[in-house]
Protein backbone atom coordinates (compact mmCIF):
# COMPACT_ATOMS: atom_id res chain seq x y z
CA UNK A 1 0.00 0.00 0.00
CA UNK A 2 2.70 2.45 0.79
CA UNK A 3 4.20 2.20 -2.85
CA UNK A 4 0.57 2.89 -4.32
CA UNK A 5 0.30 5.94 -2.61
CA UNK A 6 3.61 7.17 -3.02
CA UNK A 7 3.30 6.05 -6.51
CA UNK A 8 0.18 8.71 -6.52
CA UNK A 9 1.39 11.21 -5.40
CA UNK A 10 3.61 11.53 -7.35
CA UNK A 11 2.38 10.41 -10.90
CA UNK A 12 -1.25 12.06 -10.18
CA UNK A 13 -0.27 15.79 -9.73
CA UNK A 14 2.35 15.34 -13.07
CA UNK A 15 -0.59 13.83 -14.75
CA UNK A 16 -2.57 16.83 -14.09
CA UNK A 17 -0.20 19.56 -15.00
CA UNK A 18 0.60 17.65 -17.96
CA UNK A 19 -2.47 18.24 -19.40
CA UNK A 20 -2.85 21.86 -18.42
CA UNK A 21 0.26 22.93 -19.74
CA UNK A 22 -0.91 21.18 -23.20
CA UNK A 23 -4.52 22.12 -23.03
CA UNK A 24 -4.36 25.57 -21.67
CA UNK A 25 -0.62 26.23 -21.28
CA UNK A 26 -0.41 26.91 -17.17
CA UNK A 27 0.98 25.12 -14.46
CA UNK A 28 -1.49 23.51 -12.50
CA UNK A 29 -0.53 26.00 -9.04
CA UNK A 30 -1.40 28.68 -12.17
CA UNK A 31 -4.67 27.23 -12.80
CA UNK A 32 -5.38 26.88 -9.12
CA UNK A 33 -4.27 30.59 -8.20
CA UNK A 34 -6.70 31.79 -11.30
CA UNK A 35 -9.74 29.83 -9.73
CA UNK A 36 -9.40 30.64 -6.24
CA UNK A 37 -9.34 34.45 -8.04
CA UNK A 38 -12.70 33.18 -9.77
CA UNK A 39 -14.33 31.99 -7.20
CA UNK A 40 -13.50 35.36 -4.36
CA UNK A 41 -16.31 38.58 -4.31
CA UNK A 42 -15.28 40.61 -7.28
CA UNK A 43 -12.72 37.98 -8.67
CA UNK A 44 -10.49 39.83 -5.93
CA UNK A 45 -7.80 38.41 -3.07
CA UNK A 46 -5.10 40.20 -0.79
CA UNK A 47 -2.13 38.58 -2.03
CA UNK A 48 -1.67 37.63 1.32
CA UNK A 49 -5.19 35.69 1.36
CA UNK A 50 -4.88 33.93 -1.86
CA UNK A 51 -0.92 32.77 -0.63
CA UNK A 52 -2.12 31.45 2.46
CA UNK A 53 -5.18 29.21 0.51
CA UNK A 54 -2.53 28.15 -2.23
CA UNK A 55 -0.36 26.99 0.47
CA UNK A 56 1.89 29.57 -0.78
CA UNK A 57 5.18 31.59 0.20
CA UNK A 58 3.66 35.19 -0.62
CA UNK A 59 7.54 35.42 -2.94
CA UNK A 60 6.23 32.23 -5.39
CA UNK A 61 3.22 33.72 -5.49
CA UNK A 62 4.38 37.21 -6.50
CA UNK A 63 6.21 35.65 -9.22
CA UNK A 64 2.94 33.52 -10.53
CA UNK A 65 1.02 36.54 -10.26
CA UNK A 66 3.67 38.49 -12.60
CA UNK A 67 3.55 35.58 -15.12
CA UNK A 68 -0.71 35.67 -15.49
CA UNK A 69 -0.33 39.27 -15.25
CA UNK A 70 2.18 39.38 -18.84
CA UNK A 71 -0.40 36.94 -20.17
CA UNK A 72 -3.58 39.72 -19.27
CA UNK A 73 -4.96 37.06 -17.31
CA UNK A 74 -4.52 39.17 -13.54
CA UNK A 75 -3.76 42.34 -12.18
CA UNK A 76 -2.56 43.85 -9.33
CA UNK A 77 -4.18 46.99 -7.04
CA UNK A 78 -3.85 48.83 -4.06
CA UNK A 79 -5.94 47.39 -1.76
CA UNK A 80 -8.58 50.74 -0.89
CA UNK A 81 -8.72 49.34 3.22
CA UNK A 82 -5.41 49.04 3.54
CA UNK A 83 -2.60 51.08 1.69
CA UNK A 84 0.18 48.58 3.14
CA UNK A 85 -1.55 45.56 1.02
CA UNK A 86 -2.19 44.62 -2.52
CA UNK A 87 -4.93 42.74 -4.33
CA UNK A 88 -4.88 40.21 -7.35
CA UNK A 89 -7.78 40.55 -9.54
CA UNK A 90 -9.08 38.22 -12.12
CA UNK A 91 -9.36 40.32 -15.52
CA UNK A 92 -12.21 39.35 -18.06
CA UNK A 93 -9.40 37.60 -19.74
CA UNK A 94 -8.39 35.35 -17.17
CA UNK A 95 -11.68 34.29 -16.27
CA UNK A 96 -12.73 33.76 -20.11
CA UNK A 97 -9.46 31.96 -20.40
CA UNK A 98 -9.95 29.93 -16.89
CA UNK A 99 -13.94 28.92 -18.25
CA UNK A 100 -12.31 27.83 -21.90
CA UNK A 101 -10.14 25.42 -19.78
CA UNK A 102 -11.74 24.42 -16.93
CA UNK A 103 -13.69 21.44 -18.44
CA UNK A 104 -10.93 19.86 -19.78
CA UNK A 105 -9.28 20.16 -17.00
CA UNK A 106 -12.52 18.56 -14.52
CA UNK A 107 -12.62 16.06 -17.31
CA UNK A 108 -8.92 15.01 -16.86
CA UNK A 109 -9.50 14.63 -13.46
CA UNK A 110 -12.90 12.81 -13.42
CA UNK A 111 -10.89 10.60 -16.11
CA UNK A 112 -8.02 10.41 -14.37
CA UNK A 113 -9.39 9.48 -10.66
CA UNK A 114 -13.00 9.13 -10.17
CA UNK A 115 -13.81 7.06 -13.30
CA UNK A 116 -10.82 4.36 -11.59
CA UNK A 117 -12.95 4.04 -8.73
CA UNK A 118 -16.47 2.06 -8.14
CA UNK A 119 -19.43 4.25 -7.01
CA UNK A 120 -18.85 2.83 -2.78
CA UNK A 121 -15.21 3.96 -3.31
CA UNK A 122 -15.85 7.58 -3.38
CA UNK A 123 -17.74 7.68 -0.53
CA UNK A 124 -14.72 5.69 1.66
CA UNK A 125 -12.21 8.34 -0.47
CA UNK A 126 -13.87 11.13 1.01
CA UNK A 127 -14.21 9.79 4.37
CA UNK A 128 -10.58 8.81 4.74
CA UNK A 129 -9.11 12.23 2.67
CA UNK A 130 -11.31 13.86 5.62
CA UNK A 131 -9.42 11.65 8.47
CA UNK A 132 -6.07 12.79 6.69
CA UNK A 133 -6.90 16.25 6.04
CA UNK A 134 -8.19 16.61 9.75
CA UNK A 135 -5.01 14.87 11.15
CA UNK A 136 -3.01 17.62 9.07
CA UNK A 137 -5.07 20.53 9.68
CA UNK A 138 -7.39 19.75 13.08
CA UNK A 139 -7.82 23.84 13.34
CA UNK A 140 -9.26 23.46 9.34
CA UNK A 141 -6.59 26.45 8.68
CA UNK A 142 -7.40 25.44 5.22
CA UNK A 143 -11.38 24.90 5.50
CA UNK A 144 -13.54 27.16 3.05
CA UNK A 145 -14.51 30.45 5.15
Amino acid sequence: MWMRLVGLTILLPGAIEAQLKRDAGISFFEYHVLAMLSEAENRTRLMSDLAHWANSSLSRLSHVVTRLEKQGWVRREACPTDGRATNAVLTDEGLAHLALHAPAHVSEVRRLVFDQLAEGDVASLSAGLGRILEGIDPERRRAES
